[in-house]
């Protein structure tokens, strides 16, 4: 199926309500991010093999009066490594490539609003991310002796404000891009920032007190606090609903920024 096959078939004429458009635009884009070696090795395997590299890097931190383990170091950074890969990073390469092929331009001349084109294009990430996200905790709960979350409502909501943030956040990075190779580019910042400051390689309980204060601004770090959180049970109330209003601070910004600047059709 290329490009121009899903400007055809992703709205189909039986295709009445949002959900029913927002889907069949989902199933084409998932069969083109399959078709996609590069995209679809760095959605599915790439978040799958750093969980297991930072084993090491983990083993030889000094977690003694931190109230962290091994493994509630890593099930959270799992989570991230997903929420950075499998939905960030493709989304930035899936908004751009569809921009530039003028797929997003067609879909707008037909039923689809601005907000199903981009919902629908997401779901195929957000899904692989999901999916991820609940076999690396299954998998590092079971292996590394996690056992079961003491509060699974915290880890449930930010989980699921990660899956709504890190889409807006993609089509913003994209609609500032000028090609896809420049939008794989622009992602680098924020990638590399959230893996290295937001408590997925270092927790925040081993930063210098100002640091951790700072990092905890970062987009990614409340959902890392709040899956961490929702494991160990070590979170206050305060520090919940804090990590819950800096997720929705971000994606109001972010949903805000994509309604004024995401660009729909290629610079010229």
């Amino acid at each position: 199926m290329s490009a121009d096959t899903m400007t055809r078939t992703a709205p189909s004429a039986s295709t009445v309500t949002a959900i029913g458009r927002m889907a069949s635009l989902a199933r084409a884009e998932l069969t083109l991010i399959a078709r996609s070696r590069a995209t679809f090795f760095a959605a599915v395997f790439v978040p799958l093999v750093l969980p297991i590299s930072m084993r090491s890097t983990v083993d030889d931190m000094d977690l003694k009066g931190s109230g962290l383990t091994v493994g509630s170091v890593i099930l959270p950074s799992a989570v991230g490594f997903s929420l950075l890969f499998a939905v960030y990073s493709t989304l930035v390469s899936v908004f751009a490539a569809r921009r530039e092929e003028l797929v997003l331009k067609r879909l707008r001349t037909g039923e689809l609003r601005d907000a199903e084109i981009l919902m629908g294009a997401a779901l195929p990430s957000v899904l692989i991310g999901l999916v991820q996200c609940l076999v690396l905790t299954g998998v590092c709960a079971a292996l590394m002796d996690v056992g079961t979350p003491q509060a699974p409502l915290l880890a449930v909501v930010g989980l699921l404000m990660g899956l709504v943030m890190w889409p807006a956040l993609a089509a913003v990075t994209a609609g500032f891009s000028k090609s896809v190779e420049g939008a794989q580019v622009a992602a680098m910042p924020l990638l590399l920032v959230s893996m290295m400051a937001s408590g997925t390689v270092v927790p925040f309980e081993v930063m210098p007190d100002r640091l951790a204060a700072f990092c905890e601004l970062l987009p990614l770090s409340p959902v890392i606090t709040l899956v961490r959180g929702g494991w160990t049970g070590n979170l206050s109330a305060y520090e919940a609903l804090g990590a819950m209003a800096t997720a929705l601070a971000w994606t109001v910004l972010a949903v805000f920024a994509v309604r004024k600047w995401f660009r729909w059709e290629p610079r010229r």
